[in-house]
Parts: structure tokens; sequence; C-alpha cells
């Protein structure tokens, strides 16, 4: 194990002894005010929920990318997180749609995890990427795991009334700062990496406008911050499936890292 990568395995048990330790934080009683409450065609906050449509276009364009070999993988069972990864934002098409049509602790369980799938999902693509094949795929099940507990985690609590967001908003947090490392400190084995930081930037500004909800809407007088977050959010999706599409081998798996690669390439 090299530096960069003791690196990001230091700061990954730093963050899991957080959780552990740092006292419990329940849910803001305001996080389901959203600013744009309007409804159209009978159906609540609807501009919430219709722009949910931006996860479902990203999602299957990224499965489509993935599965009908226009992307190249080194190995075959590389594509396995990135799978993941759309997955979990087609699913959260379905999630955050079904939590802004009523707002509450219960349907925002369905909007959480999914997307715990697409973080764990696009952490273990870039572990494949960048540190080694089978330590990426080997890891890709129990990150899944550890992002469902921390949803779970959270609605059990609430549920007996002494609610604990505190793993969930770490791992999110994580997530993106992990990806960030690697992106800093790691070589990929692929041409494109930089994509990553553009990845990393539309989801910044998706947070920022979730944050500027209200701010938004009285500006435009058409459509709120949050609204403008799902269409954000999905662009990084929409940058990680060109970075797919466009990106070349540059170092074989068994050259870029000291971990055994997975026995059987691509044509």
């Amino acid at each position: 194990m090299n530096r960069s990568t003791a690196f990001v395995a230091a700061f990954t048990l730093l963050v899991a002894a957080a959780a552990f330790l740092l006292p419990a934080v329940p849910q803001p009683l305001d996080y389901h005010d959203f600013a744009d409450q309007r409804d159209a065609l009978g159906i609540d906050n609807f501009l919430d929920v219709f722009s949910n449509v931006a996860f479902l276009l990203a999602g299957l364009a990224g499965l489509v990318v993935v599965c009908s070999g226009r992307a190249r993988f080194e190995f075959p069972a590389e594509r396995w997180p990135y799978a993941v990864f759309f997955l979990g934002i087609l699913l959260t098409a379905a999630g955050s749609a079904w939590y802004h049509l009523s707002p509450d602790n219960e349907t925002l369980f369905w909007d959480r995890l999914p997307m715990t799938i697409a973080f764990m999902g696009l952490v273990s693509s870039q572990v494949v990427d960048r540190i080694g094949v089978r330590a990426g795929l080997l890891l890709l099940g129990p990150m899944l795991l550890v992002g469902l507990a921390s949803v779970v985690h959270w609605i059990v609590t609430e549920r007996q009334g002494a609610g604990n967001v505190l793993p969930y908003a770490l791992l999110q947090g994580y997530a993106v700062i992990v990806l960030l490392m690697m992106a800093a400190l790691l070589r990929s084995r692929y041409t494109r990496a930089n994509d990553l930081y553009f990845i990393f930037g539309w989801y910044v500004l998706a947070k920022v406008l979730e944050h500027f909800d209200a701010q938004v809407l009285a500006h435009s007088h058409v459509v709120s911050g949050h609204t403008l977050k799902h269409v954000a959010a999905a662009a990084a999706g929409l940058v990680a499936c060109r970075m797919l599409l466009l990106r070349t081998l540059l170092v074989p798996a068994a050259t870029a890292s000291s971990s055994s690669p997975l026995p059987t390439r691509t044509a």
C-alpha cells in the first residue's frame, strides 16, 4: 500500500470512528419545508416531483452505455460499480419523486436509500480505476451494506423518537471528499480521469442550490433551488456517462497496481 492509498484508508477509518463516537444529530424539523409547493396537473409540489425526470434520463443513459459495450473496460467485471452507480441514479428518480409528492421522514427514506447506492457505486468504481481492480470489486458489496445501514439506522432511530441522521450525513460527505482525494492523489488507469472534478463540481452546485432553495424561487419567480438541484445532480451522472464513452485505457492493471487483476479482459 503506497502513501496515497494509506491516506485514503486512514480518512475512511476516521469517518467510521466519527459515526460511532460523535453525539446523535436529529433530522431538522424544517427539512421538509420546500419553497416551491405549487401544484400542476393534479400533482402536488409539481416541479420538485417532475424534475426527477433528469435522474431518470441520466440513469438510463448510463446503464445503456455500461451494459451495451459502448464503454471500454480492461476487465468485464469493472462495469459492475458503474452499473450500480447508474442504477442508484435511476432509482433516485423514483424515490425522490415519491418523497416530494408527500415530504416526510417516511418517504424521505426512499429518497435517501437509492442515493447511497449511487454514492457507494461511484466510490467503488474509483477504487477499481485508481487503486486496484480486485480491491474495488471486493469493497462494492460491503460499501453498499454500510450505505444502506446508515439510512436504515436513521429511520429506525427517528421512529423510536431519538433520530440520528449523523451516520448518513457523514457517509454522504465522506463519499464526496474521498472521491476528490482519489482524484487528487491517485492516478487512474484511464484517460478522462479529471472528469471526476466536473462530477464533484456539479454535486457542489446541487448542494448550493439546495441550500438557497427559497432565494432562487424568490429571484426567478419560476423555479426553486431544490428543483434545479435535481437537474444539477443528474448532470453529474451525465458527466460520468460521457467520461465512460470517451475514455481509453492508459495503464494495464498489472502494471498500475500490485493488486491482482481479474483474469479475463474485454475484447
